[in-house]
């Protein structure tokens, strides 16, 4: 669905990115559209899976987390177990299979950097982990995710 976002959606993701609790009216009028208009193309980002959710984000204060992708080497046989023990942690934001040096990259997040470290330690000890190697994000200089 992303491929066939026109000017006018992207737009208006932008705008709910900056503030998903906008009135539609508040966006339609930045948009120079009808209110229905807004809300129709809202709805069909929704049910096209473009937007999956609202939520709030915060880079500091109470709820702040310490982010980090793990990178991380596994033994070919145990692939898929390790895969599913990362994915049931409570730390992982996400997790991909990778191309290259490394098979699987985790972004963990947790609220302080001892259970960041005890997130990583976890990663670390599980069977058919061969070594990771940890990025700590340390500042956000640009996020367009929507």
């Amino acid at each position: 669905m992303t491929e066939s976002l026109d000017d006018t959606d992207r737009a208006l993701l932008g705008l709910l990115a900056r503030n998903a609790r906008s009135p539609a009216t508040e966006l339609a009028r930045k948009l120079n559209l009808a209110r229905t208009t807004v809300q129709a193309r809202i709805e069909k980002l929704e049910r096209a899976g473009v937007i999956r959710g609202y939520t709030v984000r915060t880079e500091t204060g109470p709820g702040a987390v310490i982010r980090a992708y793990v990178l991380v080497q596994v033994e070919p046989r145990y692939a898929g177990p390790v895969a599913s023990t990362i994915g049931r942690m409570k730390e992982v934001e996400s997790l991909h299979t990778t191309s290259g040096r490394f098979d699987l990259a985790a972004q963990v997040g947790a609220p302080d950097t001892a259970r960041l470290d005890s997130a990583l330690d976890r990663i670390a000890m599980i069977e058919g982990v061969r070594g990771i190697e940890t990025l700590v994000q340390l500042t956000t200089k640009v996020d367009r995710r929507w």
